[in-house]
């Protein structure tokens, strides 16, 4: 018996539990640990679904998360000014009244330095890592050998096509001059809103980007120790800002992470990190909206019908109109009252729900098929409901969906 085997040795059930999910925890890290974009990327991808693990197993997976997104060493000040140089110009110093070559943040591929413009305005600048691409896609090589090692994180999904699109997605964040264009799209659309700040882009290069500097509340602080009020109001925002964008600007913030937003102190809510973005020119397919209605109906004819039409049941699937209505119910459980409490309890339920190979649920899931053209969607849409869990929120889901989700109101 090994050293692992004897300190098992007359442990209870829940003491083995808490002992493989800590050292599960430690081997994640230890693969991770050598890599740098890639590993902090799939650690934000999958932050959001912490909220989804067991109470008891959720410890180690913090601690190995929190370890991955601060895991970056930054760049020296000479490493940051020859970027500026090849990116800005040699003369790039006369563009800013003040750098601080202190990095105020990292990124998964690059570092946030503050620094006031030439004139006056305080701003954010975001200077990629040399060779941050070729790291990246080794890093998502390796990321996607160890696929079965991170199922362990969020128990029933599947984790191989979640690396995979964010493998793809990958080449559009490295290039900095498109997201930009992003976030200026992003500006226009939500421009004089009461509820959102976007940052403006002050200049922008294929590897430096420079935007205007906001302050607030990050929303990983509002998740560790917010009041209830605060909570709500952040939960709130994010779930419109989630919905109402393929409607406003026809794209898809789609990297839901705590760190991408911050309340503002006059409560509104600041989006920032514009790299991973999709773009949807007609909105969300108004046919999700009517499928999500016609679970919530229990309407199971028209449901299986929009369902089939759709390939999201394949041809030769035998499952019943009842099994599909019964997985899908707790999913349209946040739509089916006025307002709605995210709790941590509600998705550890769903996750082990649908996790659980033992039950009708788990076959169910497997026998539906997300085509691909969705799964970025479905994505965006359980990682935001995940930061809604670990924000505690309850807000009014119904009214927010049935305002932007086409198809959903009739």
């Amino acid at each position: 018996m090994g050293g692992w085997g004897k300190r098992l040795a007359g442990q209870s059930a829940e003491q083995v539990s808490a002992t493989l999910s800590a050292k599960a925890a430690e081997q994640l890290f230890e693969v991770l640990g050598s890599l740098k974009g890639g590993a902090m990327k799939f650690g934000q991808a999958l932050s959001v679904f912490e909220a989804a693990v067991p109470d008891d197993m959720a410890k180690p997976y913090r601690e190995a998360l929190t370890k991955l997104q601060t895991a970056a060493p930054p760049m020296s000040a000479k490493q940051t000014h020859r970027v500026l140089a090849e990116q800005l110009g040699r003369s790039w110093e006369g563009r800013f009244a003040h750098f601080d070559d202190e990095p105020a943040a990292s990124a998964s591929i690059g570092q946030v330095h503050r620094a006031t413009w030439h004139d006056g305005r305080e701003v954010a600048v975001k200077v990629q890592y040399p060779g941050a691409d070729e790291a990246l896609r080794s890093d998502l090589r390796q990321l996607q050998r160890f696929s079965r090692l991170f199922q362990a994180f969020v128990p029933g999904t599947d984790v191989k096509p979640l690396l995979a699109e964010l493998a793809e997605r990958m080449d559009e964040e490295l290039d900095y001059l498109a997201e930009a264009d992003h976030q200026r799209a992003f500006v226009k659309a939500f421009e004089g809103d009461p509820a959102f700040l976007i940052p403006r882009v002050v200049a922008s290069a294929p590897k430096v980007v420079v935007s205007e500097w906001v302050t607030g509340t990050p929303l990983s602080r509002v998740i560790a120790d917010g009041d209830q009020e605060t909570r709500n109001l952040a939960g709130r925002l994010l779930t419109e800002f989630h919905y109402s964008s393929p409607a406003r600007a026809h794209l898809l913030h789609s990297d839901p992470h705590p760190g991408n937003f911050m309340l503002t102190d006059d409560g509104r809510l600041c989006v920032m990190d514009f790299g991973g973005v999709s773009k949807l020119p007609d909105g969300i397919p108004r046919h999700l909206g009517e499928i999500t209605r016609l679970a919530l109906d229990g309407q199971s004819d028209d449901l299986m019908r929009l369902l089939r039409e759709n390939r999201f049941i394949r041809k030769d699937s035998d499952l019943t109109a009842e099994e599909v209505l019964a997985y899908l119910s707790p999913f349209t459980e946040p739509l089916a009252t006025p307002t709605f409490h995210f709790t941590r309890r509600w998705m550890q339920r769903q996750a082990g729900r649908v996790g659980d190979s033992r039950g009708n649920d788990f076959h169910v899931g497997r026998s539906l098929n997300l085509p691909p053209e969705y799964l970025m969607i479905h994505r965006v849409t359980a990682g935001s409901t995940g930061i809604l869990c670990q924000l505690d929120a309850e807000i009014p889901a119904r009214g927010i969906v049935e305002r932007w989700q086409p198809g959903f109101a009739g």
